[in-house]
């Protein structure tokens, strides 16, 4: 504001007539400012509100909200305007364990942020690297003396790699979360098993395994209670089993699902289809480590003879090239 005091001071402009254009700067900044957080605040859904009223403090991280969020006002710039891909980058976003109510957009704010800010950075500091603090700019000589066509593909470079990487990280996220789900699940089915055995009801006994096993695998504790939010919320329980599906994308999960639903639906013990369903999953397991042993002598042959074939080819052709040599220098 005194710069835009100075600037109407110098232009000859009267008392009034900058009082008059400041409360205009102003008015301007403030709707400016006001635009931008209606862009950035999130609507709360009729689910959303029912699901608060009645979840524990473990709501309070937002860990329940609808998959898609359609982007308004300067978001527009930043989130794609199609549904589907919108949909798939958010259930990725489940997938990794990231829910927050902003987590979409934020991820797309991000990875246009460093999109842009990378390359600004690096064009800054090769091109004004002179103008900044002798310690700081001997550091930067090296970039300061690259030619134009270079600093244009490095350039280019870090445009893929900041709008990339976003992407690269989330996909190792979700793959670790996987992981974790896949290896908890058998441990979280025993203890439902005998929670369920102790005489607690279904229900009773997730929410038990999942205030439990939080300390052994954070995910499986989390998609539980998110489970447990969405039936006491209203939602049908086999489209809650089915977002349960969804949300993880574990084939391990999906066939919990099943087991639990088929229970329900055909009256059997449901403490007898987990701890079978558990014993499967276990004995799957040992397959897959089986079959992984069994593969490994064939991949260890190949990499043996790519270290052992030069070696065994230098030993039988030494002799000879040697004796070549030799002869040749006689004569």
């Amino acid at each position: 504001m005194e710069s835009v005091n100075e600037f109407l001071t110098n232009a000859g402009a009267p008392f009034g007539s900058q009082v008059f254009l400041q409360a205009i700067v102003a008015a301007g900044l403030f709707i400016t400012v006001m635009g931008i957080a209606a862009a950035l605040r999130p609507a709360v859904s009729s689910k959303q509100r029912r699901i608060q009223a009645i979840a524990s403090p473990v709501s309070n991280s937002q860990i329940v909200r609808p998959w898609d969020n359609d982007p308004t006002g300067a978001l527009r710039l930043f989130v794609p305007l199609s549904g589907t891909e919108r949909s798939r980058v958010s259930a990725r976003l489940r997938q990794a364990g990231i829910h927050g109510a902003k987590a979409l957009r934020t991820f797309f704010v991000v990875r246009s942020i460093l999109a842009l800010l990378l390359p600004g950075c690096f064009l800054l500091a090769s091109w004004f690297s002179h103008t900044l603090p002798p310690k700081i700019s001997e550091v930067l000589e090296p970039m300061s003396r690259l030619e134009t066509q270079h600093i244009f593909l490095i350039s280019i470079g870090l445009i893929v790699l900041g709008f990339y990487s976003p992407s690269a990280w989330l996909q190792m996220k979700v793959a670790k979360r996987r992981k974790a789900v896949t290896r908890g699940l058998p441990g979280a089915l025993d203890l439902m098993q005998v929670a369920i055995e102790a005489g607690l009801g279904f229900d009773a006994a997730m929410n038990r395994v999942a205030k439990e096993f939080g300390r052994f695998c954070g995910p499986i504790a989390e998609e539980f209670t998110i489970l447990q939010l969405e039936i006491q919320a209203g939602k049908p329980r086999d489209l809650a089993f089915a977002e349960l599906e969804r949300r993880t994308g574990v084939d391990v999960m999906a066939s919990f699902a099943n087991v639990v639903q088929q229970s329900a639906e055909f009256g059997t013990p449901i403490s007898q289809a987990l701890e079978n369903y558990a014993i499967e999953m276990r004995q799957d397991r040992e397959l897959k480590a089986q079959a992984k042993a069994n593969a490994l002598p064939v991949k260890m042959s190949g990499v043996l003879a790519a270290f052992m074939m030069p070696i065994l080819l230098l030993i039988m052709l030494t002799p000879i090239a040697i004796r070549w040599t030799t002869v040749l220098t006689v004569q």
